[in-house]
C-alpha cells in the first residue's frame, strides 16, 4: 500500500503539537503553558518562518528547544509567552542564516538566551537588531567565541 503524503504530514503535525503541549509539564513550574490552539498557532508560524527564511527542518525542529531554553527567563510570562516564542523562533532562523550555519542550534540558543536575559533585559528588538546582528557579523568575520561547534577559549579569558 502506498503512503499518502497528506496523512504523513497530518500525523507529523499532530505529533509536533503533542510535543509542544507536553512541554507544559516542565513550564508550569515557571507559571507558563500553552493551549492546543496556541500550539497550533506556533506550528503555523513555524511553517511561515521556515518558508520566509528559505529553510527546512528535519525531525522535531527548534520549537521545543526554544521553549525549554527560554521558559525560565524573568522576562517571559503567560501574557507574552506565545508572542515571545513566536518572535524568538523568527529571530533564531534569521540568525541561523546570518551566521551562515556556522553556529550549532544549541550554541545559537545559548547566546540568544545569554543576551536576552542579560544585555537585552527581555527586549526582542534589541536582541535582534543589535546583539545578534553584531554576533552574526563576528561569526562571518570569524572573530567570535562561537566558531563552528567550538568555543574560542582565548576570548573567554577576557
Amino acid at each position: 500500500m502506498e503512503k499518502d503524503p497528506f496523512w504523513e504530514l497530518q500525523n507529523k503535525s499532530q505529533m509536533l503539537r503533542s510535543r509542544l503541549e507536553a512541554c507544559n509539564d516542565y513550564t508550569r513550574k515557571f507559571g507558563i503553558e500553552i493551549t492546543q490552539e496556541e500550539a497550533s498557532l506556533l506550528l503555523e508560524e513555524r511553517k511561515r518562518t521556515l518558508k520566509e527564511q528559505e529553510r527546512i527542518e528535519f525531525g522535531e525542529g527548534i520549537l521545543t528547544k526554544l521553549i525549554y531554553t527560554f521558559c525560565d527567563s524573568p522576562y517571559i510570562y503567560q501574557d507574552n509567552y506565545v508572542e515571545y516564542i513566536t518572535k524568538l523562533q523568527e529571530i533564531f532562523y534569521l540568525y541561523k542564516n546570518e551566521s551562515l550555519d556556522d553556529v550549532s542550534d544549541d550554541e545559537l540558543l545559548d547566546i540568544m538566551k545569554e543576551y536576552f536575559d542579560g544585555d537585552c533585559q527581555g527586549s526582542l528588538d534589541y536582541l535582534e537588531e543589535t546583539c545578534l546582528e553584531a554576533f552574526a557579523r563576528s561569526v562571518r568575520m570569524r572573530t567570535t567565541r562561537f566558531i563552528g561547534k567550538q568555543r574560542n577559549e582565548e576570548e573567554d579569558a577576557f
